[in-house]
């Protein structure tokens, strides 16, 4: 694939793509591939006091971190330009990664994390917005639609050698995986190149950020973060209101709920000519019967097949909200934008365990809160045909 980005004097071709990818996965390993350790974690941190509090923090203070400074390492990387902050931010990534592996000491541990959270920020905003400044039109639809894939699939892995590294290395060994972003970051500063609209000032008279046009996609995307990864941080609660589940069982629909995340974003590029409001209608319709068939299920295997088709309507509303946020963008704040969305993604990814969990207290168990899930999904839906009226198409012919 070859395709020229706007404004600049080179061409983006394959291979910049591919990196750009290896980079955003980067930021969903620093939970993911913690999950099978943190039994031994917990275990190893007990005469901790408030341990149990503290460990579940150190593995997604990140996720936190990343919601809260994703907007600033945009704005930085619109000013200063993308290539040299998405260079470093890796290098910081690896090595701070890494750090943990020696520490003895929890509180050291969790202020590593932080910092590895504020690199975090910077590589999947930038490498979001490099996408966009490299690709347009199709090839930009379907590199969004690849990074959410690959993700996705990653996650499907990542725990798997997250696994294998506790197994033979014990608490501290998926931290060893984090020094992957070093090649990452040779790839960066040897083969990616500077949007040429960053190598000048920026036009005092450039356009500014259009509020009005994406407070309500981001407001969208913090919504459709919560609900995506109640059934990530849920799953095993989910499974277990009709039978009781094993960790294998668990592991095994959870791969499956991640094929469908990837099925689902690779579904987004069929719909040819189809308008923002229109995929949202039926992404959000998905999930609303996703968490219905959970709530109501009487058997493990509805349940399993409810939470797959969630994650297909999941798939299909990431690299929605995505898309039509990098296509309301002037190019100038693009990272900032970027950023925004990124946060709020993140927001959510850190906000659901704790917003489900209250509400379960309040509601009276997880199958009600399930059900008033699904009952939003379906005012978005309702929302989304009304708008659906005029709105131009999101993606390409």
């Amino acid at each position: 694939m070859n395709t020229t980005p706007h404004n600049t004097g080179q061409t983006a071709l394959t291979k910049h793509g591919i990196i750009l990818i290896l980079a955003a996965v980067m930021p969903a390993m620093a939970i993911i591939s913690l999950v099978p350790v943190l039994p031994l974690l917990l275990r190893e941190f007990a005469n901790v006091e408030g341990s149990e509090f503290l460990v579940p923090i150190a593995m997604t203070v990140p996720a936190l971190c990343v919601a809260l400074f994703s907007p600033l390492a945009g704005w930085i990387s619109d000013k200063a330009g993308r290539k040299s902050v998405l260079f470093w931010a890796l290098l910081i990534y690896a090595f701070i990664g890494l750090l943990p592996y020696f520490l003895t000491d929890l509180m050291h541990i969790i202020a590593a994390r932080v910092v590895l959270g504020i690199a975090e920020a910077a590589i999947m905003t930038v490498a979001t917005a490099l996408i966009a400044d490299y690709f347009k039109g199709k090839a930009r639809e379907r590199w969004v639609a690849i990074q959410i894939a690959s993700v996705s699939l990653s996650a499907i892995v990542l725990i798997a050698i997250g696994g294998l590294l506790g197994e033979f290395l014990g608490s501290r060994g998926p931290f060893l995986l984090y020094l992957l972003a070093l090649p990452i970051a040779l790839f960066v500063w040897v083969i990616l190149f500077e949007p040429q609209r960053h190598r000048h000032h920026v036009d005092t008279l450039a356009p500014s950020m259009p509020w009005l046009r994406i407070l309500p996609l981001l407001l969208t995307t913090l919504f459709v973060g919560i609900i995506f990864y109640t059934v990530i941080v849920k799953l095993g609660e989910i499974l277990a209101l009709t039978n009781a589940v094993t960790p294998a069982i668990i592991g095994g629909i959870g791969a499956g709920a991640n094929i469908g995340v990837a099925l689902g974003s690779l579904f987004f590029r069929r719909f040819k000519g189809a308008s923002g409001p229109s995929l949202i209608s039926i992404g959000l319709l998905l999930a609303a019967i996703g968490f219905c068939g959970s709530a109501l299920s009487g058997t493990l295997v509805l349940s399993s097949i409810s939470v797959i088709v969630a994650c297909l309507g999941f798939g299909m509303l990431l690299p929605t909200m995505l898309t039509w946020v990098l296509k309301e963008l002037p190019e100038n704040v693009r990272g900032r934008g970027t950023g925004l969305w990124t946060g709020c993604f993140f927001l959510g990814q850190f906000a659901a365990p704790i917003v489900v969990t209250a509400l379960q207290s309040q509601m009276g168990g997880l199958s009600n809160v399930l059900m008033l899930i699904a009952a939003l999904s379906l005012i978005g839906v309702f929302i989304a045909v009304l708008k659906k009226k005029g709105a131009e198409g999101l993606i390409s012919h």
